[in-house]
C-alpha cells in the first residue's frame, strides 16, 4: 500500500502485523524470485512506487514502518522509522521479516546484516541483499487501491479514549473481498488486534453500502510529513455474504478497467 503524505512510522508492541501473516517459502516456491535481476525489478518497483515497508522483528512484537531508498549490488538502503527507540532495536535483530504491496502484490523478504549508514545528511538502514524475494498474488483477494478523486468511506462502530461508544469514518486505502485498509484512525484510539467491529458499512459507488463485520489484523502508528499522528490499519471482512462481495468484485473490476483506460488515453 502507497501514501506518499505519510513518512515512515513504527508501531508498539501490541500493535504490530503477525509473523503468521508470512508465508512459508517452501510452500510458495516457484513464486520465490533469487536472480539479482528479478529482485532488483521487484524493488525498483517499491522505491518507484514509494510502497510502505512493514519490518517486523522481536518475534512479531515490534516493527518499523519504511520505504526503500536504493538497492544495488552492495545491499538495500531503507528510511529510518519515526521512533529511534524501535529503529535502535531493529539494528540489534538479528534478522528483519519485511512485507509490502505493490501492484496488488504480495512482497516478503528478509533482511539481515542490518547497520545504521548517514546518506546525504539523514540516519538510514543499510542491510545486504535478501537471499530471494517472495513475489505471490493471490488472485482471490486482489486488492485495488482506491482512487483519490472519488475516495470511499469506512464507518466503524468503536468506543473512544473514554470507553464511550462513537461511529467513526476513516478513508479506504485498498480494499478486497478479503478486507480493507484503513487510514486517519485517530491516534489515541484504544485497539487491539483481533478487536471485531460489527456492522460496519462501506459504500461503494453505484452499488449501495456493504454493510459486515470486521475484524482487526494489523494496526501500525504513523505520522504525516507535518508531525500529525494518526493509526493505519488492516481489517478482515467476517462471513461476507457472496452478495456483498460480488459488489466489491464489480466495484475492483470498474474501477481497473476505468484507470487501464484513463492509461491508455481511450478515456
Amino acid at each position: 500500500m502507497t501514501n506518499p503524505n505519510n513518512t515512515p512510522g513504527s508501531a508498539s508492541p501490541a500493535t504490530t502485523r503477525k509473523l503468521a501473516d508470512f508465508l512459508p517459502g517452501e510452500k510458495y516456491s516457484q513464486y520465490l524470485l533469487t536472480g539479482k535481476n528479478e529482485m532488483f525489478a521487484v524493488c525498483r518497483g517499491l522505491a518507484e512506487h514509494v510502497s510502505l515497508i512493514s519490518m517486523i522483528f522481536n518475534g512479531g512484537q515490534d516493527m518499523v514502518l519504511t520505504t526503500l531508498i536504493s538497492w544495488g549490488e552492495n545491499g538495500l538502503l531503507l528510511d529510518f522509522g519515526a521512533s529511534e527507540e524501535m529503529n535502535q532495536a531493529a539494528l540489534k535483530a538479528d534478522k528483519l521479516f519485511c512485507a509490502a504491496q505493490l501492484d496488488k502484490v504480495e512482497i516478503q523478504f528478509i533482511l539481515r546484516g542490518v547497520k545504521r549508514v548517514v546518506v546525504d545528511g539523514r540516519p538510514t538502514f543499510h542491510a545486504q541483499l535478501p537471499e530471494s524475494i517472495l513475489r505471490l498474488q493471490r488472485r482471490e483477494y486482489f486488492r485495488l487501491l482506491t482512487p483519490i478523486v472519488t475516495p470511499l468511506r469506512c464507518k466503524i462502530h468503536c468506543s473512544d479514549a473514554e470507553g464511550a461508544p462513537m461511529t467513526l469514518s476513516a478513508q479506504v486505502v485498498d480494499i478486497s473481498v478479503g478486507g480493507v485498509c484503513l487510514a486517519g484512525l485517530p491516534a489515541d484510539l484504544p485497539l487491539d488486534t483481533d478487536t471485531r467491529f460489527g456492522d460496519s458499512s462501506i459504500d461503494l459507488p453505484e452499488g449501495g453500502a456493504v454493510v459486515a463485520d470486521l475484524k482487526l489484523r494489523w494496526l501500525v502508528d504513523v505520522v504525516s510529513r507535518s508531525g500529525v499522528p494518526s493509526k493505519r490499519a488492516g481489517l478482515e471482512f467476517l462471513k461476507l455474504p457472496h452478495a456483498k462481495s460480488t459488489l466489491i468484485q464489480r466495484y475492483i473490476t470498474k474501477t481497473e478497467r476505468e484507470r487501464k483506460a484513463r492509461e491508455s488515453g481511450s478515456a
